[in-house]
Parts: structure tokens; C-alpha cells; sequence
């Protein structure tokens, strides 16, 4: 099975299912000499894992992060960094009626078209489980990038149709929507809750900035950092569209409005573009959005047909998101991560001098 690595020279490889013994990751081209802080990994996986509020799946899953390989007293040595990380709370059980059906809105008909089987037990490679593992590597990725003092930031931005109308970045730890604004994330708990009862799910829209990424990142003409970026959200589950800067909105500009002109010393006097034109970071905040669907698992009864193409009646149960917004943005981060330490490498390439 291809496409379960992502990456250049700081290339990740994920394993493992959602019900299987345990997932992991081997991320290939981590330089020697990082520090590897064991306690931000825990961080991290804690931002992302299951049952940690009412607005996620109440599967209990510690998520702990064992190293196997590429660490030697918390220091990178630069071979390959392998972490896994056991499932201790699978329920397999929830799916046993899902054998011969295919569920609306997931990758089992897909999946089962591809490989003439698939995973029943919660979807298998294609569960949003698999994410733990992309965090675990961009917990590495990020302590890489500290050097370069590069901050990334992900954040709640819509849910339900509920909109942060204020922003403070203090705020979005401390409330399980991970909204920026206090009295938006009281309005977007309540409606994840409202569909929760009525057996249903709901969607929203992810912001993330990236701060401190030096200009020229980024590979013409095919591996453009923003086509990178976009490569490794979309390869997200829930994830159906992605905009940088105006994004949409500079279709309806002119270009008098949309450039983004330069000042003496280098800086910017707008952000249109979202830090990256040409492909190539220009050393501006990089901005994008991301549009993230409904939690396709809910409990109301669907229309779906089976194995045979015969029409059957599904009624979805086990332990799902009513929303994943909150749980995919340390994945977001993550990812982000994972693609700017590559081009922090490939940067070093470019030209003879680079460090």
C-alpha cells in the first residue's frame, strides 16, 4: 500500500490501524544533535487525543509515545526516529454490523473498490486515529524549528457557523472549542452540543499563522511551499478546502488591491498573499484557512447500500466527534511542522553558504 509517506529529506512514514495493536511513525532525515523533549511530546498527543471534553469521541486513549529508535539521552542522533503508540481502548464490536455496508460520507466504499477489502474496525489507515502518529513527528518537527524561532498557530476559527469575532491567542487553550475569542467558544460549544443531541455533526473552518519563516523557503516549480502546505492538509480526513491569504476573495479583487508592495527595509504593506508568492516564502506572517466537514459518523439513520449494490438503512454507533475541529488543530499544526522542517533542510541545498 503507497502514499503512507509524506516528505524530502525530513520524510515521515505512519503505520498502523485504528483498531490495531498500534500506530506509529519513522521520520527519516531528522538532523543529529536536536533535543528531543519527551514532555512536549506528551504535550502535543494530549492536545489531540480522544475523551478529552464533551466535544470529542469519549474513547479513553492515553496516547502514550514510545521511542524505539534515533534518540540517545533525549538527543537526536540522526538515524531514523521511530516513536509508536499502542491502542489500549478499541471497541471493535461497534462495527461488527458494518461489515457488508458501506457508511455515507467515509472511505469504505473507496477503500474497499481499491483493495477488494477493508478495514471494517473503524476505518482502518483511513480513521482520523492515523493522525497521532503526524502529530508525534511534528512534536519532532517543531523542536527543529525552534532554532529558527519559527512559531506556528492554529485555531478555531468557525464552528456550527458560530464566528471568533475576536482574537486572543491566550485563549485558545483554555477552552475545548480552541477558539481565540472566549464568547464565540461559548456559542460554538453549545451548538456542537445542540447537534450532538440531534444525533447529528458539525463542521467549521481552521486558521493557521506561521511567524518567523525566512524568505526564499520553498522549491519551484512543482514542491511550492504553498502547494506543499496544501498537499499535507488536504491529506487530512474532514478536510475539503484550503485558502492562503484573501484566498477566494483576490478573485474578486484587481490587482491594485491584491499586490502586495513592498516598503523600504524589506517589509510588506499588506498581507494578500499570505507570506508566500511564486511558490516562495517572502518572510511575511504565513496565513492560511482550512474548511473542515461534518463528522460523517452520526447516529441518525441513513440511506447506504451494501456489498451487492442493494439499498440498506445504516444507524452509525460507537464513539465519534461530533465536531473534529478542535481535535484536528494540533494535526494542522503538526503538519505545518512536518513541511517547513523539510524545506528548512532542502533550504540548505540551494546554494553553497546556506545554514
Amino acid at each position: 500500500m503507497s502514499g503512507n509517506s509524506f516528505g524530502t529529506i525530513f520524510r515521515i512514514t505512519t503505520f498502523g490501524e485504528s483498531h490495531g495493536a498500534a500506530l506509529g511513525v519513522v521520520i527519516d532525515g531528522v538532523p543529529a544533535g536536536i533535543k528531543i523533549d519527551r514532555d512536549f511530546i506528551k504535550q502535543e498527543m494530549a492536545r489531540r487525543r480522544p475523551g478529552q471534553s464533551a466535544l470529542t469521541t469519549a474513547r479513553q486513549e492515553e496516547d502514550e509515545v514510545e521511542i524505539l529508535s534515533g534518540v540517545l539521552e533525549d538527543v537526536s542522533t540522526g538515524t531514523p526516529l521511530a516513536m509508536m503508540i499502542r491502542n489500549t481502548s478499541q471497541r471493535s464490536k461497534d462495527y461488527s454490523d458494518l461489515e457488508n455496508i458501506f457508511r455515507p460520507g467515509h472511505a469504505d466504499f473507496g477503500f474497499y473498490s481499491k483493495y477488494g477489502i477493508r478495514d471494517v474496525r473503524g476505518g482502518g489507515r483511513s480513521s482520523g486515529r492515523e493522525t497521532c502518529a503526524r502529530v508525534a513527528a511534528g512534536a519532532v518537527a517543531k523542536m527543529m524549528l525552534a532554532a529558527y524561532g519559527i512559531k506556528i498557530c492554529a485555531y478555531a476559527a468557525e464552528i456550527a457557523g458560530v464566528k471568533a469575532e475576536t482574537f486572543d491567542q491566550s485563549e485558545i487553550e483554555k477552552n475545548p472549542a480552541r477558539s481565540p475569542d472566549p464568547v464565540a467558544a461559548a456559542a460554538m460549544i453549545a451548538a456542537v452540543a445542540d447537534a450532538r443531541a440531534a444525533q447529528d455533526s458539525v463542521g467549521g473552518v481552521v486558521k493557521c499563522f506561521i511567524d518567523n519563516v525566512p524568505a526564499g523557503w520553498g522549491e519551484p516549480v512543482f514542491d511550492k511551499l504553498d502547494a506543499r502546505l496544501a498537499q499535507a492538509m488536504i491529506s487530512l480526513g474532514g478536510v475539503k478546502g484550503i485558502e492562503f491569504g484573501d484566498g477566494f476573495a483576490a478573485a474578486k479583487a484587481r490587482g491594485s488591491q491584491n499586490n502586495d508592495f513592498m516598503l523600504p527595509g524589506g517589509e510588506f504593506a499588506s498581507n494578500h498573499a499570505g507570506g508566500i508568492a511564486g511558490g516562495l516564502s517572502t518572510g511575511a506572517r504565513i496565513e492560511f484557512s482550512l474548511a473542515v466537514k461534518p463528522t460523517p459518523s452520526i447516529s441518525q439513520e441513513q440511506m447506504t447500500v451494501d456489498k451487492a449494490g442493494e439499498p440498506r438503512r445504516i444507524t452509525i454507533t460507537g464513539r465519534h466527534d461530533p465536531c473534529i475541529v478542535p481535535r484536528i488543530i494540533p494535526v494542522v499544526e503538526a503538519m505545518a511542522a512536518i513541511v517547513l522542517a523539510d524545506f528548512a533542510l532542502m533550504q540548505r541545498c540551494a546554494r553553497i553558504g546556506n545554514n
